[in-house]
């Protein structure tokens, strides 16, 4: 039976014993910046009080630091490639208890089952998934995926789902022409994320203007300072492609220190097993020079305050009892991390399971049309700009060649059974060599995308995708390692283990072909079709310049 408000203000007051007690602790204090010594009493899912206390249970942390857990300002679970009860295995060790997830990429392949899929694994895990429900399925007009959620479908799934609020908008256009469609989006919620890189001036006022209130695509520190004065919450991301935080670092202040948070956006299952999620945040954060106290603060409350979640950020009465246990100011020495006042992971392992709903909906989703060797055979053009990529950046640019040279072939075909369509295109410094690459996760219809140097090994790459879909590396005329996604051609149905292991292997397999080392292939090549970051993109329609936003034709 939960504790009662009666329970909470007994043991607070030490009329009654606590139901857990937190011995010899030295405790974060978010509020004052500072470090207190004490017992911390727990009652319930809630933190009752601090001071000299004894409990029902009683345990003796040997002067370790209480931290509140962090909470990840802006996540999409489909990139680490696991399901969101194995995300929160990983996550949860580290000390992250809390999201705010966007499950765009599966509803853009299977709409409504997707995300009935998504919210039923995050059900009855000791981890509290704040669904955003997605704005932008497609992200564009630009490119076909599996489904489409319009403004009439968006309220409809508002009022069904415990959704908690409007995820990222990226049709920034949309949003400053005013457009009936996105305003009918924008009116369904009244907490909305945003998506708005270089916008700026009266752009970004109308933008704001529209209801939007966070953004997690900022690289540049002057245009951080002008989005906070202009009242926003910035999302300092440090993904696995993306990372943002040693450039936006030095532009936070002890004024607008309250407008920041940590996310990770999109973050591979290496890095996240590796490096934790948010622990990784803080812990760079705090090597760049960053005071502890106040890394610890952007990673837990804020996040808290941005988003209305009253009960959670710190370790004060009245607040939930999600609390690491470290030996350590920065997590890179947790004993134990606890969620709602039960013990959820241990010694950097989850003391939980995993729960998986059945998959049949949102599986077989890889429906391509004919195709052979010929598909990946086409000439190069002068006229035709290249796609270059740019190391720990979803930017790319658009640049111009004279020759091949040194350029890969790069395609996107739609894989959704709807129109069988294929864009072609060269990238510039990617550096794929004698062989290729293919994957059915391409932000953010997710159709199948393949880059290679030779149309031979390319196609041998799609075809061992299969109907589940997933990712596959060809060398000189063989396949040499694939892993399966079954869902949704985007998340393993494995474990966390299990997934990690497939991926090193897939990792190996790519190191042969001499990529470049400053990006990592897989994610890397998951952004080159999303026609909302600039500059030059390739959607399976053709090349598409973000900026100008219009195609290059098709080759």
């Amino acid at each position: 039976m939960p504790a009662t408000t009666r329970d909470l203000i007994m043991t607070a007051t030490k009329q009654e014993l606590p139901d857990l007690v937190f011995k010899n602790a030295k405790v974060v204090d978010v509020f004052n910046r500072g470090i207190i010594a004490a017992d911390v009493a727990v009652t319930g899912e809630h933190i009752v009080g601090l001071g000299r206390y004894s409990g029902k249970r009683e345990v003796d942390v040997r002067g370790c630091y209480l931290l509140p857990a962090f909470t990840d300002a802006h996540i999409h679970f489909e990139s680490s490639m696991l399901t969101p009860g194995e995300y929160a295995r990983l996550a949860v060790a580290r000390g992250t208890t809390a999201v705010i997830a966007d499950p765009h990429e599966i509803a853009n392949v299977c709409g409504e089952d997707g995300l009935d899929y998504m919210l039923r694994c995050a059900e009855g895990i000791p981890f509290d998934v704040h669904f955003m429900l997605p704005s932008c399925v497609p992200a564009t007009g630009f490119e076909h995926s599996g489904a489409v959620i319009d403004s009439e479908m968006t309220h409809r799934l508002m009022k069904k789902y415990p959704f908690y609020g409007l995820g990222e908008m990226m049709n920034a256009p949309g949003v400053l022409n005013a457009d009936e469609e996105v305003l009918g989006k924008l009116s369904s919620a009244e907490r909305i994320d945003g998506h708005a890189p270089m916008v700026t001036g009266s752009n970004l006022c109308g933008y704001l203007c529209a209801g939007v209130m966070t953004d997690h695509e900022v690289g540049d520190p002057e245009e951080m300072l002008e989005k906070i004065s202009m009242g926003m919450y910035i999302q300092i991301r440090e993904g696995t492609s993306a990372k943002n935080l040693a450039q936006l670092l030095p532009a936070v202040t002890p004024y607008n220190m309250n407008r920041v948070m940590f996310c990770t956006d999109d973050f591979h299952i290496d890095d996240l097993a590796d490096r934790g999620s948010i622990a990784n945040c803080v812990a760079k954060a705090v090597g760049l020079g960053m005071d502890p106290l106040d890394a610890i603060t952007i990673a837990a409350l804020n996040p808290a305050l941005c988003y209305g979640l009253r009960h959670r950020g710190a370790i004060a009465p009245g607040y939930l009892a999600d609390i690491i246990i470290s030996r350590d100011l920065i997590c890179q020495e947790i004993e134990e991390v606890y969620h709602h006042g039960v013990l959820a992971a241990k010694d950097g392992k989850a003391v939980f399971t995993a729960v998986k709903p059945s998959p049949q909906r949102v599986s077989n989703t890889v429906k391509l049309p004919d195709l052979s060797e010929e598909t990946f055979m086409y000439e190069f053009s002068p006229e035709m700009p290249v796609i270059q990529v740019l190391p720990h950046s979803l930017v790319t640019k658009k640049v111009f060649r004279e020759s091949a040279d040194g350029l890969n072939l790069c395609a996107v075909i739609e894989r959704h059974g709807k129109c069988g369509s294929v864009g072609r295109g060269f990238v510039d410094s990617f550096s794929v060599k004698n062989g290729a690459i293919a994957q059915s996760i391409g932000h953010d219809s997710h159709n199948v995308i393949v880059i290679g140097d030779n149309p031979h090994d390319m196609y041998l790459a799609v075809q061992a995708l299969g109907e589940g879909g997933g990712i596959a590396v060809a060398m000189n005329g063989a396949v040499t390692a694939t892993m399966p996604l079954p869902i949704a051609g985007l998340m393993s149905d494995k474990t966390a283990e299990e997934v990690l292991e497939e991926y090193r292997a897939l990792c190996t397999a790519a190191g042969r072909l001499d990529c470049n080392s400053q990006i990592d292939p897989f994610m890397m090549l998951s952004f080159l079709p999303l026609p909302v970051i600039p500059e030059l993109k390739l959607t399976d329609s053709g090349v598409f310049d973000v900026n100008l936003q219009q195609f290059y034709g098709n080759i």
